[in-house]
């Protein structure tokens, strides 16, 4: 009988959630705190990502996720400093701490994650590489682009894809290297090649842009895997957190119904997972060195990841991408987060 108390005791003292240690606070959150502003590295021009428009407000995915981890840490989603950098500046403004944090359609990959000194936080889309080309060409599939001459630009994982496939296919094609995108797009536009490889879903938003978009054909073929995350230097572990967490609070408010309309009648919902999310219940905010209320913020600023996605790529955008692998998990697709609690 001795024997069983104990064994209960000790069960439930293992449920238990682990003493909570108080949080150093790490260098990226102090200086964001000192400057009352999250420097954010910003892409110069991604249709449903980062696009900055004519009265200076970056919009797109990347943007809004930028906004949310000013929010959970700053309370306001508007204390973001943009800062606009090509593919090649991208990872060395992140590693020399010209910007806090890098959410610019980058690819997590080995390489940038071991030798870059960088930590990717959590996948915000799941993207492959394609192929656009003019209706007018007749290609059908990317084998068609044999002898092709196609754009591309450098310092992209895009390159060393199109070289790969090129090579495991056997397809000789002439590839066209520029050195920033919004030469890449324009050397396709003006007919200097006969197809533009980048990410599927940029693809799409550039042909969205074009003149006449029903001209230019996204091929079906998807050459690699892109997950795009926003990625933090290393050593700080308070702010990978941060980033990370808040990413996953945008898709968990999605699956449990959490909306940037109703965020303020959910702090009266029983359900103690919807609790714990918007801080009512818990410390997990103050785990993190953040307000309790830090997903709360998130949320109320930009809404669930559900709400940015249909707002800047999909239903209620011009692009109007499927969610495909973007949807929840619990609709087939890959978008999952680990529990609040």
């Amino acid at each position: 009988m001795v024997k069983a108390k104990l064994l209960l005791a000790a069960g439930l003292l293992a449920a238990l959630p682990a003493f909570a240690q108080p949080v150093q606070q790490g260098p990226t959150v102090a200086a964001i705190r000192a400057r009352d502003a999250l420097i954010c590295g910003a892409h110069p021009g991604a249709p449903g990502f980062g696009v900055i428009d004519s009265q200076g407000v970056n919009r797109g995915l990347d943007a809004d996720t930028c906004r949310a981890v000013a929010a959970a840490i700053l309370g306001d989603a508007n204390k973001v400093r943009w800062v606009v950098l090509s593919s090649q500046a991208r990872l060395p403004a992140l590693q020399s701490g010209q910007v806090d944090l890098l959410s610019r359609t980058t690819t997590w990959s080995h390489s940038r994650d071991t030798a870059n000194g960088l930590n990717f936080t959590a996948v915000n889309f799941y993207d492959g590489q394609g192929f656009m080309v003019r209706v007018a060409t007749g290609a059908k599939r990317a084998t068609d682009l044999a002898g092709a001459t196609i754009c591309v630009t450098a310092g992209t994982t895009n390159e060393l894809n199109l070289a790969d496939w090129a090579r495991s296919t056997n397809t000789r094609i002439q590839p066209l290297v520029f050195e920033q995108n919004e030469e890449t797009r324009n050397a396709y536009n003006n007919g200097r090649c006969d197809a533009f490889s980048t990410d599927a879903s940029q693809l799409a938003g550039i042909r969205s842009a074009l003149r006449n978009p029903a001209e230019h054909v996204v091929l079906p073929d998807i050459i690699s895997k892109e997950p795009l995350a926003p990625a933090v230097r290393h050593g700080d572990d308070q702010f990978f957190d941060i980033v990370r967490w808040t990413v996953f609070a945008l898709i968990e408010a999605e699956e449990l119904g959490v909306t940037q309309a109703n965020v303020d009648e959910m702090l009266n919902n029983p359900n103690p997972a919807i609790r714990r999310l918007l801080g009512v219940s818990g410390d997990h905010g103050p785990l993190m060195g953040i307000d309790r209320r830090w997903a709360y913020n998130a949320i109320k600023a930009v809404g669930n990841y559900g709400e940015i996605f249909d707002r800047n790529l999909g239903k209620n955008s011009p692009i109007n991408l499927p969610r495909g692998l973007n949807d929840l998990w619990t609709r087939g697709g890959l978008m999952y987060a680990p529990p609040i609690r």
